[in-house]
């Protein structure tokens, strides 16, 4: 359990927090993503990820996934449209799940995303009423050490960490990255296609600075080594037919000039 305060006027009021599991009948709300582009950049933010081996059994990676906590007894549910936690409890497993209780079921999420909408901006609400504004929530009640606003129209990304209780606004680095400590990567942002979609998405580089590549990426990189290997190929069978006309031209001087080219060594 825990406790934390919250003003309320001129008075401190108590918020306790507890972690209870969900009934397995419990019904989720069905809240669909705000357009076409979400699911997009969510997926592309865990496809890098797996295909460089980062992802473990004992990890959650979610998308539009619901993260649950008891507030002064009222159930409280957000679903943030990116979520990471590093590590479950032993028998725990991402598998099929509908949702997520820290603390009872894992760890905390270290990292948390929110992709701006086009709806009234509840990613920045500090609201502390039941039921709690996001920020509010993965601030003061889950104490997420990574909130990250994603806003895909402009690519502005807007990284907080938490110090202190509360979250303080990072500024990126030379290269516009972010460094997650806990992740070993760069979070930062890319313009490109990928799919369907042309425009801002958020990508991970590793310590080196290296861009952790998608699925298309290492494919197209294959067909141009692939290419590269054939053009050498190709480069290496002109050098040896020119080496070979070379020396039959040779060959036929010298036979001309009556000698047996078989007898000497070209």
């Amino acid at each position: 359990m825990v406790t934390t305060q919250r003003k309320q006027g001129n008075q401190l009021a108590t918020l306790t927090v507890t972690w209870e599991k969900l009934p397995d009948d419990f019904k989720l709300e069905d809240n669909p993503v705000e357009n076409t582009g979400q699911p997009l950049i969510a997926g592309a933010l865990r496809e890098s990820l797996e295909l460089v081996g980062f992802i473990k059994p004992e990890m959650l990676i979610a998308a539009n996934f619901g993260l649950c906590a008891t507030v002064n007894g009222e159930l409280v549910i957000k679903a943030p449209d990116w979520v990471f936690v590093r590590s479950l409890l032993a028998g725990e497993s991402e598998g099929d799940r509908k949702s997520y209780t820290p603390n009872l079921e894992g760890e905390n999420p270290y990292v948390v995303m929110e992709f701006l909408s086009d709806t009234d901006g509840g990613e920045y609400s500090v609201k502390p009423t039941f039921p709690p504004g996001k920020w509010f929530f993965y601030e003061r009640i889950l104490q997420v050490p990574i909130y990250a606003i994603f806003e895909p129209p402009t690519g502005l990304l807007e990284l907080y960490r938490l110090q202190n209780g509360r979250y303080e606004l990072e500024f990126p680095d030379e290269e516009g990255r972010h460094w997650l400590a806990e992740m070993n990567l760069f979070l930062g942002v890319w313009r490109g296609k990928k799919e369907e979609r042309t425009g801002y998405w958020l990508r991970w580089w590793d310590a080196a600075g290296n861009i952790l590549p998608w699925a298309v990426e290492l494919v197209e990189q294959e067909r141009q080594r692939t290419e590269q290997e054939r053009q050498r190929a190709e480069q290496e069978r002109q050098r040896a037919e020119q080496e070979h006309q070379r020396a039959e031209k040779l060959a036929e001087y010298l036979r001309s000039q009556g000698i047996n080219p078989d007898e000497i060594d070209l």
